[in-house]
């Protein structure tokens, strides 16, 4: 979508550029805004806490265009992006869009809840390390890497619905997170009403963010910016801009589980949801090279690692000094990420 977008915008002049941007910042926003609305009325409405709705249906959402973006490239004969995309979206998720919102306002934790959250969170990306290693020949996984086969894909999917299910399951055997203030500010109407309303506001999320990227790409090409650079940090950046912008509008409104919540589901889906679709849907599964074995499995499992810790060491808040230890470590791996690309090319 965004390379229809982008061919459709490429030649508007700059003022033109501006308007959308300006547009679909604001349509961004607005829509963050409605999504937390109704994800905290259909939270109090079901009784499953803004946590799981966070990590199940809010996540579903906004993990679409990861999802969209890797299952197109894996068709195109592009596996090792699509299954860089789902790593690189993780690392993105846990780092930086958890720490920026944990600096913002200390985090809520229904600890229990978040811990087993954060279980299945190491578990699935541990898993997807595992199925993808070559266990037939070990000693070449760093120079010829691995592959994750269609049929664990397809499992991947089971396992997605296994997931939901029990984050249902885990949210029912728990106090609702909901006050009695937000009951009264609940909007009238059936939750049937208001999860139409959710998943519209994250249509006008997702879109935005396809139109916001190209448009910012190409002004930025004009003035100057190189393409590497643009490649590296917007195009990446792009599809982890939904949950940027929800996590951040759920914090700035006092829903900062939410926010928690939308960030381990979109982990978990990442997973489960982009990395098992995109590999069921391409004959030979989604190839790994060497440098996912070298440097990108390692950083997302010691990301995901350091954010377990945080919650393990946390009372029923994840405060701002751990957000700065998540920032740090994001920019750390990026960096790093950064360097090793210019040396490999």
């Amino acid at each position: 979508m965004e390379q229809w977008i982008e061919h459709l915008i490429i030649d508007l002049p700059s003022i033109a550029l501006f308007l959308i941007i300006a547009v679909t910042l604001y349509t961004l926003g607005k829509g963050a805004d409605w999504l937390v609305d109704e994800a905290v009325a259909l939270s109090t409405r079901w009784g499953l806490g803004k946590a799981v709705i966070g990590a199940t249906i809010v996540s579903v959402g906004t993990t679409t265009p990861e999802a969209a973006v890797s299952v197109l490239s894996a068709l195109q004969g592009k596996p090792g992006l699509a299954l860089g995309n789902a790593v690189g979206s993780i690392i993105c998720d846990t780092g930086l869009i958890i720490g920026l919102a944990s600096l913002i306002a200390p985090l809520p934790l229904n600890r229990q809840l978040a811990s087993r959250l954060s279980n299945v969170q190491v578990g699935a990306g541990i898993l997807m390390v595992a199925a993808c290693f070559p266990w037939s020949s070990p000693m070449k996984v760093f120079s010829d890497g691995g592959v994750l086969p269609r049929f664990v894909g397809v499992i991947f999917i089971i396992l997605l619905g296994l997931y939901i299910w029990q984050s249902i399951r885990w949210a029912g055997t728990m106090s609702s997170d909901t006050e009695s203030t937000e009951e009264s500010e609940a909007e009238e109407g059936n939750a049937f009403g208001t999860l139409v309303k959710l998943i519209g506001s994250i249509a006008i999320i997702v879109v935005s963010a396809q139109i916001l990227i190209p448009a910012v790409s190409i002004m930025a090409e004009r003035i100057g910016v190189p393409k590497h650079i643009i490649s590296a940090t917007l195009v990446a950046f792009g599809t982890s801009l939904p949950e940027l912008v929800t996590a951040i509008t759920a914090v700035r409104r006092g829903h900062g589980e939410l926010a928690v919540g939308n960030i381990i589901g979109a982990d978990i889906l990442n997973v489960l949801f982009v990395a098992g679709v995109s590999a069921a849907a391409t004959q030979g599964g989604l190839q790994a090279d060497g440098q996912f074995f070298q440097f990108l499995f390692p950083a997302m499992v010691f990301i995901l690692i350091v954010f377990r810790c945080g919650i393990f060491v946390s009372g029923d808040q994840l405060k701002r000094p751990f957000g700065i230890v998540l920032v740090a470590t994001w920019l750390l791996v990026t960096i790093l990420s950064y360097v090793l690309s210019i040396e490999m090319h």
